[in-house]
């Protein structure tokens, strides 16, 4: 999924320009939008959602015939464009979330004092937009992954009619290793060449027998205790095949694939190269 996000002051034409971007973005796939709304509440207290939640509910759904919302507790805009890859959407666009560091087009001129990051390109504010460019250069952003969004993609190939089950590897920073507590591991990866590797290992893979699609993605940057890792999908026709070839493509991936970790912990931080 593609993220980007429309910034701008009040009345800088914010809406207008999401709605306009929905409208050239859905040629080209499904687009999923998220509007930061603070201080708003969606439920409010004498409606039954705001009943159910306030009684301590921790998710409420409401339904109509039409509409499906879920109302959750302490949420994130992570937790929000997650959903949106969840739910098979190829395009993100925020509208606000100004203090974010996710890419975004700004409407006219930021505040010096508000020192935003990440502005791809200035628009004026209220303006009649050209598109273009504006659509290649969300098109060329990086992929928002989650498990569940390599899980949809490989259900859709074609020849998922062929497969008899899909297994999944998620690696996570590991908090307590050899009694020291990590707290974050920082990843790196060389450009270009680690991906050309994890392309590589996905097509090995799917010249194996029986073997039907394999997804792998790794992440970067700092990824705290807990959190998610790497991700790899396989699906096979046979439970025998598909449990080596998870194990294998692992493997691949520690051996073949140019990514550098430095580790943070109680005790000092270190380059994991470094350390052995």
């Amino acid at each position: 999924m593609k993220v980007i996000c429309v910034a701008g002051y009040k009345n800088s034409g914010k809406t207008t320009l999401v709605t306009r971007l929905v409208e050239a973005l859905s040629e080209h796939g499904k687009v999923g939008t998220v509007k930061q709304m603070l201080h708003h509440r969606f439920n409010p207290q004498d409606t039954d959602t705001g009943k159910h939640f306030d009684a301590g509910a921790d998710l409420v759904a409401a339904i109509t015939d039409t509409e499906l919302v879920i109302i959750k507790r302490d949420p994130t805009l992570e937790d929000a464009l997650n959903s949106l890859a969840d739910n098979g959407a190829d395009f993100a666009i925020v509208e606000g979330a100004k203090s974010s560091d996710l890419p975004k087009i700004f409407l006219g001129e930021p505040e010096v004092s508000d020192e935003i990051s990440n502005i791809l390109v200035k628009l004026p504010e209220r303006s009649d937009w050209d598109f273009a460019p504006v659509v290649e250069l969300i098109l060329d952003q990086p992929e928002w992954v989650t498990l569940d969004s390599l899980i949809r993609k490989v259900r859709s190939n074609p020849d998922m009619r062929l497969s008899g089950g899909i297994a999944t590897f998620t690696g996570i920073v590991r908090r307590i290793n050899d009694n020291v507590e990590t707290t974050a591991i920082d990843f790196e990866k060389y450009e270009g060449v680690a991906d050309r590797a994890i392309e590589k290992i996905c097509f090995d893979m799917k010249q194996k027998d029986n073997i039907i699609d394999v997804l792998i993605h790794h992440k970067t940057g700092l990824i705290r205790s807990g959190e998610d890792i790497v991700y790899i999908v396989v699906a096979a026709a046979h439970r025998q095949e598909l449990f080596q070839t998870l194990i294998a493509a692992l493997e691949r991936i520690k051996e073949d694939v140019p990514i550098w970790k430095k580790e943070y912990t109680i005790e000092g931080d270190f380059w994991v190269h470094d350390k052995l």
